[in-house]
């Protein structure tokens, strides 16, 4: 793959990455082929016909897929084992009744998205997610069974737009290097533009498309069981059991993002074990041994009913794990197949105003490709010249820098594994996931990009 140049040009290519997805879409959709088999199936084909060399199309196929499933598997996995604890104890409905005592039924997504929001600071969106299921799903049983997008979109709303627009996150981060910005600026801007860019996509969003698809809640972590113990925990230790995680992982984004800034070293051995014991995965298996200990064995539960419970939570999110696993395989055939580096050099000379031209190539590349981080970092790596050779102030370059990171994440579709992962996790089809999450994603887009083009001309009269 290292000596081999694509040949094809920017528009067969698009054509062959549009033919794709629309193979897709009718595989799954009008003739019911299983998701899984689909997207390799379309994914082998894509390859061929875009001319990536046969040596390394199995190499390319199994490198997406498992490169995917290294963080998503991990993450879903302990996730569903840290939700199927939470749910067996009586934890998820006691926190949930609670949560509608106190803010009552009409605020309860409101109040969750807020809650998620909070969360989402230091937590990457695919765990901050998968920890907050079981209590998305629980709060959704207590007020309506079939209703479960007006709590879910909300909260996954939340997670990302704090994973797309807020330092530590990665995006914002890597897009801050590229432009040279002021990491401190940007978290200024991320956190004034973060509510009302939820607000818009995730809460009015979510209540608008709940009245039009009534969804029922997933059985992803069981019903409640009926030898479930009669002295549940109390809500507080659920929510210092959900705030263990995001404690450990802001210990790793935070000290990674002080490395970054010369602050503390990251060659220093302390600081290594804490950005350690942060790593997501990391963080979820310890919260899931201390779940084990409070939530069973302090509760009664002997080792081999234990280990059933966690054993029984693996079952329901295998398909969840290897669908999201072949969209990452999609995504990584479309990347190897160049239409990414196609497009970028076809926008770059557009003329257009520049954090214009930054979001519209994140945009499209995104679209066509699938990955956020790599639409992001393409498009950062095309303007930054621009950028740093520009009379830009500090203001403006972070509204450049999260103009990008807007198009990185419009709507969201077939080719990104995020959208295999929200979708098969809330229990939704493929057309549903599109008319629900990927709209989300594009509203989230759209609308942020509009708020930092107001911030980019306030920055220009500074």
């Amino acid at each position: 793959m290292e000596d081999w140049t694509q040949t094809l040009g920017t528009l067969p290519l698009l054509g062959i990455a549009a033919g794709a997805i629309a193979l897709i879409l009718v595989m799954i959709i009008v003739f019911k082929v299983h998701a899984f088999l689909t997207l390799i199936i379309v994914s082998l084909l894509t390859a061929l016909v875009a001319g990536v060399p046969i040596g390394a199309i199995a190499t390319t196929l199994t490198g997406g897929f498992g490169a995917t499933l290294g963080t998503v598997a991990l993450l879903v996995a302990l996730g569903a084992m840290l939700g199927r604890l939470i749910e067996h104890s009586g934890g998820a409905k006691a926190l949930a009744d609670k949560f509608v005592e106190v803010f009552g039924e009409k605020r309860a997504p409101f109040a969750l998205g807020i809650a998620s929001l909070i969360l989402g600071f230091p937590m990457f969106f695919d765990a901050g997610l998968v920890m907050m299921l079981p209590i998305i799903f629980a709060i959704a049983r207590r007020v309506s069974k079939n209703n479960v997008l007006l709590f879910g979109i909300p909260a996954a709303a939340a997670f990302s737009v704090m994973h797309v627009f807020l330092p530590p996150h990665p995006g914002p981060v890597t897009a801050s290097e590229l432009y040279g910005a002021n990491l401190g600026i940007v978290l200024l801007v991320g956190l004034v533009i973060a509510f009302p860019v939820w607000y818009v996509s995730g809460y009015l969003w979510g209540k608008f498309i709940a009245t039009r698809i009534p969804l029922p809640v997933p059985n992803l972590f069981g019903e409640l069981d009926e030898d479930q113990p009669t002295n549940p925990p109390k809500p507080r230790t659920i929510i210092l059991l959900l705030l263990l995680p995001m404690f450990l992982i802001f210990l790793n984004t935070g000290l990674t993002t002080l490395a970054s800034a010369g602050f503390v070293s990251i060659d220093s051995t302390w600081v290594q074990v804490l950005v350690l014991l942060g790593n997501s995965a990391v963080a979820l298996l310890i919260t899931v041994l201390v779940a084990i200990v409070v939530l069973g064995r302090r509760r009664g539960e002997n080792g081999t009913a234990l280990e059933k419970i966690v054993d029984s939570a693996l079952g329901p999110v295998a398909s969840v794990i290897l669908i999201t696993g072949a969209g990452g395989m999609f995504g990584a055939v479309l990347r190897a197949s160049g239409i990414g580096d196609a497009l970028a050099d076809s926008l770059a000379d557009l003329g257009l105003p520049i954090i214009v031209a930054a979001y519209i190539i994140a945009v499209v590349i995104r679209l066509a490709q699938g990955s956020a981080t790599v639409a992001l970092v393409t498009a950062a790596g095309l303007a930054a010249p621009a950028v740093i050779a520009g009379d830009f102030n500090p203001v403006q370059i972070a509204a450049i820098t999260l103009a990008t990171a807007a198009g990185s994440v419009f709507a969201g579709h077939v080719n990104d594994s995020g959208f295999w992962l929200v979708g098969r996790l809330m229990g939704m089809d493929v057309k549903t996931t599109l008319k629900t999450w990927t709209v989300q994603q594009a509203i989230e887009s759209v609308f942020a990009f509009g708020l930092v083009l107001i911030v980019f001309a306030v920055g220009s009269m500074l």
